[in-house]
């Protein structure tokens, strides 16, 4: 009787083997070889799920960005049910950042792809280059919420400071990856400017608006899942 094999399970699996080899070697040095070595298969086996390097890198790409997508619902979700605007941005930034091996491969890789995108024309044509307009338009919507809940300090732009949030976490992951910072000190920076945002709550006391962000926090898990979703 034929064994079944199961298409997706495989070429998932191919998928992780082009991010472990491309996070030790760079994206731009790996090669199909590598890969097949990698992922404990034929090079004729990675041939047939995808018929060139540049497919392998469109499925790595989806792969990534999807692995990232359940990264980030976690950390909304760790922040528990009572999470409000500003527990959902700081999961957004942090769950950004290179504190551990698999946000480190993230960072780097994704990195990587934006910079092949700057020349691959296939590449620069995918949604997941598009991602951070996503990302710009959600913490600016969550920033909004937080402003008519009474959250934010006087004065705050929320589509100015989602562009500077967001460009200051990948600035950091930057720094953290090439070793000018450590995780600690990055995360402590974005706290700064989240403190420089929002208004404290007072000493056992709500801020205005408390009553609401339970409500808040499923749109905010939804919002977070549809950030950086699989093209």
């Amino acid at each position: 009787m034929p064994r079944h094999v199961d298409h997706a399970e495989r070429r998932t699996a191919i998928a992780e083997a082009l991010v472990r080899a491309a996070g030790r070697t760079g994206l731009h040095a790996v090669g199909m070889r590598d890969v097949a070595a990698e992922a404990g298969v034929s090079l004729r086996l990675v041939q047939y799920y995808f018929e060139s390097k540049e497919k392998l890198l469109l499925f790595g790409l989806r792969h990534l960005v999807g692995k990232f997508g359940e990264r980030v619902t976690a950390r909304v979700r760790a922040a528990g049910a009572e999470a409000g605007p500003r527990a959902v941005i700081e999961a957004l930034l942090m769950a950004a950042l290179p504190t551990d091996e698999e946000s480190r491969v993230f960072h780097h890789l994704y990195t990587s792809y934006a910079i092949l995108a700057v020349t691959d024309e296939t590449l620069a044509a995918q949604p997941f280059i598009k991602d951070p307009d996503a990302a710009e338009a959600t913490v600016a919507e969550l920033l909004a919420r937080a402003a008519t809940e009474g959250l934010l300090r006087a004065g705050v732009d929320a589509r100015a400071e989602a562009v500077g949030l967001l460009a200051m976490s990948a600035g950091l992951g930057t720094s953290i990856l090439v070793g000018q910072r450590s995780p600690r000190s990055a995360a402590g920076v974005l706290s700064y400017h989240l403190d420089r945002i929002f208004l404290p709550r007072p000493p056992g006391g709500k801020r205005a608006g408390d009553g609401r962000e339970a409500d808040g926090a499923g749109r905010g898990g939804g919002t977070a899942r549809s950030v950086l979703r699989s093209p």
